[in-house]
């Protein structure tokens, strides 16, 4: 592999894994998000998706716009919020997802395995530290 950035790295293998399935890292985390979103009965919306993935609102809409043109993702208007849309997985995004996540966990499996037990520690509270919301 060639010496790249720890970050561009690990982008990159993400990238070269997903395109076969003709979906982004960012698409495929949306999908993800609503597959646990939707495990835990929440009524997502657009909105929701922002917070929880952290990708800015530009990116979520432009990303649903393709998954829904994909037929990975309904999006329609909510039914009590008329700014909103809720958002949900087709049965082929449901499908799709399914199969990713473990193809996508192993990746960060090998790529982060090598990583001792202390380190690993560290950099989960520096990352929970880099994602965290000013003030928390």
């Amino acid at each position: 592999m060639p010496d790249l950035p720890f970050g561009m790295t690990w982008q990159r293998l993400i990238k070269k894994t997903l395109e076969p399935y003709a979906i982004s890292h960012a698409q495929f985390v949306i999908m993800a998000i609503l597959l646990w979103l939707e495990g835990h009965a929440y009524d997502t919306s657009q909105i929701l998706i922002v917070n929880w993935s952290k990708l800015d609102k530009m990116t979520v809409s432009k990303s649903l716009k393709k998954l829904v043109a994909q037929g990975l993702v309904h999006r329609v208007e909510h039914a009590t919020d008329m700014r909103a849309k809720s958002v949900s997985l087709t049965d082929q995004g449901k499908a799709l997802v399914c199969q990713l996540v473990p193809i996508i966990e192993q990746v960060d499996a090998e790529f982060f395995g090598e990583i001792s037990k202390p380190d690993h520690q560290s950099l989960i509270q520096i990352l929970r530290n880099l994602t965290a919301e000013p003030n928390d």
